[in-house]
């Protein structure tokens, strides 16, 4: 088990951990989230000197609102194409489907238990999480939260002639809100909650690689998803030929 203390583990077997199409995902949500981010603040906080610089820079107000739309359909775009990826997926291996990013998926919950056990100090055990840790399942839907809630308002709000035909002004006034105020609240989540998980920590800094090649460190992957590699290992001498743990070799993507 590689110390948590250690720093970055320095064993070069990798596992490839995400595809071409999760990275292409995160790609498609992070990338947009920050141009919405840098042109919705300004637009909430007009009366700032810094927003109006920043404003300025797009060319004003309608330079803001077109690269926020833009950004806005991008991710929309993005989740149509992962929920379509998702379902081809689905179908797929319908016969042994097992699908890790829900809650209750086997073995959550007992590493939950142990995971707090571990930090609280009541157990030397680190846990042992599969595919997904609590913390990737908690970022994985916050962004379908983001997208009712976001999303949702974001719409209402650009198409006004066809809101105000099915929605009373008092519910497209608290959306208007929830859209500004649910946007500031997930820039501070992705900023401090989930940069500090994925990259900040000791075990990552000054940032984890998996976003750009899709790779792990087997050590890293014993500390972060012990149970995955206990599965994968063991499919490894249960199926020989589908490679095998070393430093010039990966396991195959588990999707």
């Amino acid at each position: 088990m590689a110390d948590i203390n250690s720093g970055f583990p320095q064993n070069k077997t990798v596992y490839q951990r995400w595809n071409i199409h999760h990275r292409l995902v995160h790609f498609g949500i992070y990338a947009p989230f920050i141009v919405c981010a840098i042109t919705g603040l300004p637009i909430k906080f007009h009366h700032k000197a810094w927003a109006q610089a920043l404003a300025s820079f797009f060319g004003g107000g309608d330079g803001l609102l077109f690269w926020h739309l833009f950004a806005g359909v991008v991710i929309f775009l993005t989740c149509i194409y992962h929920l379509g990826y998702s379902l081809l997926w689905a179908v797929k291996y319908r016969h042994n489907l097992t699908i890790p990013m829900l809650p209750w998926s086997k073995g959550t919950w007992t590493a939950l238990k142990q995971y707090f056990a571990y930090q609280l100090g009541k157990s030397d055990e680190h846990p042992k999480f599969g595919r997904y840790q609590w913390k990737e399942m908690f970022d994985y839907w916050a962004v379908f939260w983001g997208m009712f809630m976001i999303g949702g308002s974001g719409l209402l709000m650009w198409f006004p002639e066809f809101t105000f035909q099915y929605f009373p002004k008092w519910f497209v006034d608290a959306y208007r809100w929830a859209h500004s105020d649910e946007a500031v609240l997930a820039v501070v989540f992705i900023f401090t909650w989930h940069f500090y998980n994925v990259h900040f920590q000791p075990e990552f800094f000054p940032m984890s690689w998996v976003w750009w090649d899709g790779k792990m460190t087997v050590d890293t992957m014993e500390l972060e998803h012990g149970l995955e590699l206990e599965m994968l290992t063991e499919q490894q001498q249960v199926m020989p030929g589908r490679g095998t743990i070393s430093p010039d070799k990966k396991f195959p993507s588990s999707g």
